[in-house]
């Protein structure tokens, strides 16, 4: 595979070099074209400048020309000036010649007349002449500039493609190599796979050899001591007992025990939310203390004062069904028979609501209807009516795909098993549902809250049932958000499950089977257990020995052991008399210690009375007789402390008056308050241990973690060292061949930089060539 990749790679770089050599081809091709258009453009320039110089020639002549008959016009002038004074001395007698003077100034006249039109046409041939070479001079220049950039864009274009040809060439030689030392690598392989398969061949031989003798004997077996196929036949095949998945059942236990948790802080926030807005209705908008509510509120107060008796059983169901839950059972859908009656309180809850609602909308219209309602509160009345309509909604759309759910263990017909993916995604849909609605309830009835709190009617009781139902909405959003998350995270694992069941079939087939299933693996599990019931211990061989041999040797008789024997049954019996007689002995101790009690109590009211009469008497002699009594009693009654092992014991003075409580008391509180102490002892230890335990099983995971990303990360070091290794190579390789092309760019750039230099040296002899015809045109 990994050569005719390779070989297949080969070919498109192939292909992708004969392209650009094709490309390459065609770009020379225009690159000469475009130099064989500069070399004609150059002779174009050429010829002008020819035809200039002889045009500027020409025009050299007739200024000359011009200069000529310009001198001779002058002189005509200065002679006709001359002629003129001695033509008027001699009219008469010159009147012939002035005529033929005449004639001849005519004749100049039109001479001269014909060189000034002359002369202006040729000036104006001049410039135009001159105007078109500065035109085509421009253009010319124009031209070479753009093919000037035009070539060396083409010599860049030529640069990097045979920079880029010299790569794949570098390239493939490299990809030859590799695929050479591949090829060779591979062979080797060949053979030893060769090697590997006549090996494997000889083994195949073998093992079908032993397993056509083992599928006979089977066979044999099969046909003689199996009488059917249970398997065959997917009713019996249901009740077979399928294998036992231990951390299936444990997982499934878990994720009950969390959604035990959930519901129980979900049931306790609805029981909250009820019994809170009842509170609130005796409340607002009449106060039930002042003035009677209206009959609608007292009937929505009568229906949510029974909230618990719907509300309770959801927690009820929900533990007893993870009571059903154990690790020896098998959990699916079709043995979860608790589920159906959760379904049933649900429902029942779902038929509070309903008969709720309608009081609770009427409620808050009488609540917009009354004159301390604002806008802004009639406002977030409808928006929770709303709100309250669509929590409604959800749960009635929960429980029917919870109902839906309950069906397999009931009634086999009612849900196909192809469904139950969709189902389980429609229950955490709903879940989710849920949560945005209590969002919105806690949303809305806290603005509804924070108007009330500023109206001026408001009492300090609305205040502090209004933040109890808050307080209440919100652990119901939050608790409807854990449920959701939970339900969401544990979907998939949910959908996986459903196919655990009896081997080589879709399912259980009805709850029937299911149920007998159980009872059949109950069976198994109870034979099992008494087959693996541990053996006696037995006496080492070697020990045995030596017993028999202290028993050999041992002068004890038979006799002497049944005289220990009856001596420690006198023993026994004696001490179950002492203990009879000791039990009789504290029963009389106690009768004794209540009789005591008892007097104690006699005496003391005794004294209390005497005590009350002496002050109604009003005798001064009777209040000192009283006063010195009492120092008496006082100093008979003063107790004196002691301490002990036991603890601190209250004893009188030397007449030893009884307190109020007696010593057994002072014994008894103090061993009652020890085993207290002892007992929340234990428990704190108990819980550390508990936590301790945690603490170190998640280390333990985490070390694990550990040790798994310190072997891929040892892996990946190893990956990254070879490409490292690689790479150097490759850098290596590149540096070689980039210093190649960099000699070889260097080189053409001085042939290109001289090529400029010459062509910008012709284009400064035409400029100063230019430049002196301009000049001898102007000297002109």
């Amino acid at each position: 595979m990994a050569s005719a990749e390779l070989q297949g790679k080969y070919q498109k770089l192939a292909q992708e070099y004969s392209k650009l050599r094709a490309q390459n081809q065609v770009l020379k091709k225009g690159v000469v074209d475009e130099q064989a258009n500069s070399a004609a453009l150059k002779e174009q320039l050429k010829m002008k400048d020819q035809s200039l110089r002889k045009l500027q020639q020409e025009m050299d002549s007739l200024t000359f020309r011009n200069l000529q008959l310009a001198k001779r016009v002058e002189l005509l002038q200065d002679e006709l000036a001359v002629s003129e004074p001695r033509g008027k001395k001699n009219k008469k007698s010159g009147e012939s010649s002035s005529q033929l003077s005449q004639e001849q100034k005519s004749v100049f006249d039109e001479d001269l007349q014909k060189k000034i039109e002359e002369n202006e046409r040729l000036h104006i041939q001049f410039f135009e002449a001159d105007e078109q070479h500065k035109h085509v001079e421009a253009e010319l220049r124009s031209r070479l500039a753009t093919l000037e950039m035009e070539a060396a864009q083409h010599q860049a274009v030529v640069d990097g493609l045979t920079r880029k040809y010299m790569e794949t060439i570098e390239k493939l030689q490299n990809d030859k190599a590799k695929l050479e030392v591949k090829s060779q690598t591979l062979e080797k392989e060949a053979k030893e796979c060769r090697l590997r398969t006549e090996e494997c061949q000889l083994q195949l031989k073998n093992l079908h050899e032993d397993l056509s003798g083992r599928l006979e004997e089977s066979l044999s077996i099969i046909s003689e001591k199996v009488p059917f196929n249970d398997t065959k036949y997917s009713q019996y095949n249901a009740l077979n007992v399928p294998l036992h998945n231990r951390r299936h059942q444990l997982k499934m236990r878990d994720i009950a025990g969390q959604a035990l948790a959930f519901v129980q802080d979900l049931v306790t926030a609805l029981l909250n939310f009820h019994t809170y807005t009842e509170q609130r209705i005796q409340i607002f908008p009449i106060d039930s203390a002042i003035d009677t509510i209206s009959p609608l509120n007292q009937k929505f107060s009568q229906y949510l004062h029974e909230n618990a008796s719907y509300v309770r059983p959801l927690e009820e169901g929900m533990l007893h069904l993870f009571e059903s839950i154990t690790e020896d059972t098998v959990t699916v859908l079709e043995t979860t028979v608790k589920l159906k009656t959760f379904s049933e309180h649900l429902t029942s809850y779902i038929c509070f609501l309903r008969k709720i609602l309608p009081y609770q909308l009427k409620s808050l219209e009488e609540e917009c209807e009354s004159s301390l309602c604002t806008s802004a509160l009639r406002a977030r009345n409808l928006e929770l009516s709303q709100d309250m309509r669509k929590m409604t909604a959800v749960f009635e759309k929960l429980q029917t795909y919870i109902g839906l759910l309950a069906l397999p263990s009931t009634e086999p017909d009612g849900l196909l098993r192809t469904n139950y993916s969709s189902v389980l995604t429609n229950v955490g849909a709903a879940l989710h549902g849920f949560h945005d609605v209590m969002k919105d309830i806690s949303k809305h009835y806290n603005q509804k809250a924070t108007i009330e709190h500023e109206l001026p009617t408001a009492t300090q009781k609305l205040i502090t049932t209004n933040d109890c139902i808050l307080s209440s909405v919100v652990a119901l959003t939050n608790g409807a958000g854990k449920i959701a998350s939970f339900f969401s995270n544990n979907v998939d694992y949910f959908i996986a499950s459903l196919s655990y069941g009896p081997k080589a079939a879709s399912g259980f087939i009805s709850p029937l089977s299911a149920e007998c299933m159980l009872q059949y693996k109950k069976k198994a599990a109870a034979y099992m257990k008494a087959l693996r019931k541990p053996l006696l211990e037995s006496v080492p061989y070697e020990e045995a020995l030596a017993n028999r041999r202290v028993l050999l040797s041992s002068t004890e008789s038979r006799e002497g052991l049944a005289q220990q024997v009856q001596q420690s049954l006198e023993k026994i019996s004696k001490l179950e008399q002492e203990k009879e007689h000791w039990m009789l002995e504290a029963q009389l101790a106690k009768i004794k210690l209540e009789k005591e009690n008892q007097r104690i109590a006699d005496k003391l009211k005794s004294t209390s009375i005497g005590q009350g009469v002496g002050p109604a008497q009003e005798n001064p002699t009777g209040v000192n007789a009283g006063g010195q009594e009492e120092a008496s009693t006082k100093a008979v009654l003063e107790p004196i402390h002691s301490t002990s092992l036991i603890g601190i014991l209250t004893r009188t003075s030397d007449n030893e008056v009884p307190d109020v409580e007696s010593r057994e008391d002072l014994i008894k509180n103090h061993y009652m308050a020890r085993i207290v102490e002892l007992t929340s002892q234990l428990q704190l230890a108990d819980s550390k241990s508990v936590h301790f335990y945690a603490e170190c099983r998640a280390l333990s995971k985490r070390l694990a973690l550990a040790e798994k990303s310190k072997e891929a990360l040892t892996e990946e070091m190893k990956v990254a060292g070879q490409n490292i290794s690689r790479l150097q190579d490759e850098l290596t390789t590149t540096k070689r061949s980039y210093e190649d092309q960099l000699s070889m760019m260097s080189d053409h750039l001085c042939s290109m930089n001289e090529t400029l230099s010459k062509q910008r040296e012709e284009i400064d002899t035409l400029k100063m060539s230019s430049k002196g015809n301009s000049k001898k045109n102007k000297s002109r």
